[in-house]
């Protein structure tokens, strides 16, 4: 029996980790919307792509930083006929720089991206999963949140932060059929690490156990079982997939 084709939104989701879930939940038979920076120029090229390759996405642009936005986005997929049961929260930022240099704007830019637009995206699409009695919600964080790191400040609190998010909302959801779960990835060879200088990435590589990064579509599969119906005892959890750089 094929699990049931369901609706997904994955913010983030033309590029990186982000692309890679999207791919694993069409591959898993879902339905399946990326949310990409407004006036992006290059989605459409991008869809073009991925449709080459067996990918079809509908593409919205939204500022998951900011509520209005976010709410203009949640109208716009419900007047297109959609209705989101597994939303993935993978947008973010970084805007590095130790306390003492960070100002104001890089603080506030971090932690509206990456922490405020948990409750802008999430809240607009979460009655529809209460009144349906399904829903799952990913959210992405990273082993920054949990270990810390230099120079992150505003990235280590944004992402900390995204799992206090988490478990109080699994605790409001969990007799509603709605599970809510954090991943916090490792460093992975996406685009970004990749054009790091490669003495600094071999640092990188040499502090992770077993000796290499990670790869996106590793990460996109556990997303995959959360978002399942085999994940349903699953809420309220932080699961990390870092190489064993950092255990907890």
């Amino acid at each position: 029996m094929n699990p049931p084709r369901r609706t997904a939104l994955v913010t983030g989701g033309n590029r990186g980790l982000g692309a890679a879930i999207a791919r694993a939940l069409h591959d898993a038979g879902h339905r399946v919307i990326i949310a990409h920076t407004p006036g992006n120029t290059t989605v459409g090229q991008w869809q073009q792509q991925q449709v080459a390759q067996g990918y079809s996405f509908v593409a919205y642009g939204v500022d998951v930083s900011d509520y209005e936005s976010a709410q203009d986005l949640a109208r716009r997929i419900h007047t297109d006929g959609h209705r989101i049961d597994i939303l993935v929260n993978n947008a973010g930022i970084t805007r590095d720089a130790t306390l003492h240099k960070l100002d104001k704007a890089g603080w506030d830019a971090v932690l509206r991206t990456n922490l405020d637009s948990m409750f802008n995206v999430t809240k607009p699409l979460i009655d529809s999963m209460i009144e349906r009695g399904w829903g799952r919600i990913i959210n992405i964080s990273s082993i920054n949140g949990s270990k810390g790191q230099f120079g992150q400040t505003n990235y280590s609190a944004a992402k900390a932060g995204i799992h206090g998010f988490t478990k109080a909302l699994a605790l409001e959801m969990a007799r509603k059929g709605v599970t809510v779960n954090t991943v916090s990835p490792g460093y992975l060879a996406t685009e970004m690490v990749m054009a790091v200088r490669e003495d600094i990435r071999q640092k990188i590589i040499d502090a992770i156990p077993v000796g290499r990064l990670g790869q996106p579509d590793e990460i996109a599969a556990l997303v995959v079982f959360i978002a399942s119906d085999a994940a349903a005892f699953m809420t309220g959890s932080n699961i990390a997939m870092n190489g064993g750089q950092h255990m907890y």
